[in-house]
């Protein structure tokens, strides 16, 4: 198995069973699974099977390299995450991811659409890079090469997250820096290139037929509330949220706030047998 990290809590794991209700949740970069213990304890309270995996290159998938060195796309990962779920006998869920997981969770919908009950969006873009954007992303790939995650971590800490909030949550601050500081260069700087070069999503967003969410932090340095409105604005029926008080990262900045919002989506979703399932 290609990811060998991961999270399964909730209902169904005892016996395996695919109920149409599990949630799997993609992390961003350059973190973990770890991102998305708020959700998890959430969800699982819920009565939901959550599925969290450690992308390859990420946490403790790091042993699976990718299949061009030095380089994972978009593709790659999405095809990981399916044979994990092929592996634990999940045939539909619902699909969530943040950042980079979000651009994930779209190329997953453009591959396999038909196993997906519903979306969440979370801080993330459609759009593919421009010019200057994928010369910034193989810089950056070298410099995590040649020097490690720490200076990098730190450097875009008050980015992850606002910088009121490195002050007043010292907690997540230490948490996202943690995970930054513990990330592979080697995984970075693959899906760095990888993502530089993935396809432009804002297309298909209008082919998304199942219920979507998308929710991005007020104050996010990264991905702005206007590139969520983007695509809400496509992807028919969606669904925006804008979290106040919060940056690139408002799962773990404004838990409750985020929380409340996705079991909204969830408790609105048909049933598992109305869906298909």
């Amino acid at each position: 198995m290609t990811i060998t990290g991961y999270t399964d809590e909730g209902a169904g794991t005892d016996t395996n069973a695919d109920t149409g209700k599990t949630l799997v949740l993609i992390h961003g970069h350059p973190f973990n699974r770890t991102m998305w213990h708020p959700q998890i304890a959430y969800a699982r309270q819920a009565g939901w099977r959550v599925i969290a995996p450690d992308l390859r290159g990420y946490g403790e998938s790091t042993d699976t390299p990718p299949p061009t060195p030095g380089k994972t796309r978009l593709d790659t990962f999405a095809e990981d995450i399916i044979g994990l779920l092929d592996t634990l006998g999940i045939e539909r869920f619902v699909l969530g991811g943040l950042s980079m997981g979000g651009q994930i969770v779209m190329e997953c919908h453009r591959q396999f659409p038909d196993r997906i009950r519903a979306l969440l969006l979370a801080d993330t873009f459609a759009a593919a890079d421009t010019d200057e954007g994928r010369a910034l992303r193989r810089t950056t790939a070298e410099r995590l090469l040649r020097e490690g995650m720490a200076g990098y971590a730190q450097e875009v800490l008050p980015k992850m997250i606002t910088p009121a909030n490195v002050h007043a949550q010292p907690a997540v601050a230490r948490h996202v820096l943690d995970m930054m500081r513990g990330t592979s260069p080697e995984g970075a700087a693959a899906a760095l290139r990888g993502r530089a070069e993935r396809r432009d999503y804002t297309g298909l967003l209008s082919q998304i037929e199942v219920p979507t969410l998308v929710v991005v932090g007020e104050e996010d340095a990264f991905t702005p509330v206007s590139d969520a409105r983007v695509i809400a604005e496509h992807v028919p029926g969606a669904t925006l949220k804008v979290i106040a008080q919060a940056g690139h990262l408002p799962n773990l900045e404004r838990p409750a706030e985020f929380n409340a919002a996705l079991g909204e989506f969830l408790g609105s979703l048909p049933a598992p047998a109305e869906a298909g399932s």
